[in-house]
């Protein structure tokens, strides 16, 4: 690959505030450093875009592929993971804008063991696609161990070009169209995330907990819910009566993530992208304060059953049209849940995090670092689940 030109879904994520995905991962005991920097470099020739800049031509960008498209460095620290709440220091963040690495690896060697920090710009990778390099890396890592019986990798599909219609052609894209075809909106450009401002709260479900949730609201409709939709619904009641806000229309907004490598016809599972769109379910303030857990797992479940190949497809014509029409950067104008109102939730609770493993155990902790604004993920607990919960500025 020399270059490859971003779907429009992939355009959303340049530029200022355009939320990279990071984790970090801690570990009882040392990473062999060599080894990792190597495996690193030959997981890369199955991932190109993994070691690549960003670069305009004409009406759109591209994943350049360049030797200086990815950072990669081992550090010391005397700081374990676990004596310290400032977690950042065990990233490197990316920029998303033109010129930047798209890709910056951390590990840190500290007393206790090794960290790795691991970020890659949400313009390459979706949660999926993020997971589905960290395990081939582990298993290029342990390809030639002795005593190791390494898995080899299975080969991503990097088709961005199944996302892109060259013949689009849309006279005019409005905010409420971008909204009704795509989950997004339009408003103000985003502004950088600072780091030292952000607010992050957890929030621990029990398997007890989750089922007697699930039990309660299940009783009051007549439509299957699942664990999510009630963990969904819970949230948006929880978080929109914390940040109530004076909105001209007191509108409030439930997003959610929905991954359709799955659904779309003809599409390959192991794409290397994004292959998400948006599933948004609006409601007024009063409305959500007066409903049921039930009545709001519905409207959920309702919103996310309602996404197919259709509303996937005008999403993508929406967007890319939306590019051709006012250039790259309208796309620093989209934001992926109301910035003033709404809540994103994305389930990431079946994460391979044990499979990501270099030969010092698996992680024994990790740690969500992505800068969004109102976002909250549901990853795998100890007994149960936790939602991180990235919390508005003010």
């Amino acid at each position: 690959m020399k270059n490859i030109p971003l779907s429009p879904i992939d355009h959303v994520f340049t530029g200022a505030g355009s939320y990279p995905i990071e984790f970090v991962f801690s570990y009882n005991s040392q990473i062999d450093e060599k080894r990792l920097v190597s495996s690193f470099k030959e997981t890369l020739k199955f991932f190109p875009p993994l070691q690549s800049k960003l670069q305009k031509i004409d009406d759109r960008y591209w994943f350049d592929e360049d030797q200086n498209g990815y950072h990669i460095e081992v550090v010391s620290s005397n700081v374990n993971f676990d004596e310290t709440e400032n977690r950042e220091i065990f990233i490197d963040p990316v920029a998303t804008i033109e010129g930047e690495p798209l890709t910056r690896i951390r590990l840190t060697q500290t007393p206790k063991g090794s960290v790795l920090g691991v970020s890659i710009s949400h313009s390459i990778a979706d949660g999926f696609s993020y997971f589905f390099f960290l395990v081939s890396w582990a298993r290029t890592f342990h390809a030639n161990l002795p005593a190791r019986q390494g898995k080899s990798i299975i080969p991503p599909s990097h088709e961005r070009t199944l996302l892109i219609d060259a013949s689009n052609e849309i006279e005019k894209i409005y905010s409420q169209e971008l909204l009704a075809n795509t989950g997004l909106f339009l408003g103000k450009k985003r502004s950088d995330i600072h780091r030292d401002k952000l607010i992050w709260e957890t929030i621990k479900f029990s398997s007890e907990e989750l089922k007697s949730l699930h039990e309660s609201a299940q009783k009051e409709c007549e439509v299957r819910l699942s664990f999510n939709d009630v963990i969904v619904a819970s949230l948006w009641k929880r978080y929109m009566s914390q940040w109530k806000t004076d909105t001209d229309d007191h509108m409030t907004y439930i997003s959610c993530p929905f991954d359709y490598r799955r659904s779309l016809k003809d599409f390959p599972q192991t794409y290397f992208g994004n292959a998400v769109t948006l599933a948004t379910t609006p409601l007024s303030y009063e409305n959500l304060m007066n409903a049921k857990l039930s009545e709001l797992a519905i409207l959920i479940r309702n919103s996310i059953a309602s996404i197919n190949e259709k509303y996937i497809n005008d999403g993508l014509l929406t967007l890319g049209g939306l590019t051709k029409q006012e250039g790259v950067s309208v796309n620093e104008k989209i934001h992926v849940c109301h910035p003033e109102s709404g809540l994103l939730v994305t389930n990431l609770s079946r994460l391979p995090v044990k499979d990501i493993e270099f030969n010092a155990g698996p992680p024994v902790k990790y740690e969500i670092l992505t800068p969004a604004n109102r976002g909250a993920v549901v990853l795998p607990g100890h007994d149960g689940i936790e939602v991180r919960v990235c919390c508005p500025f003010d």
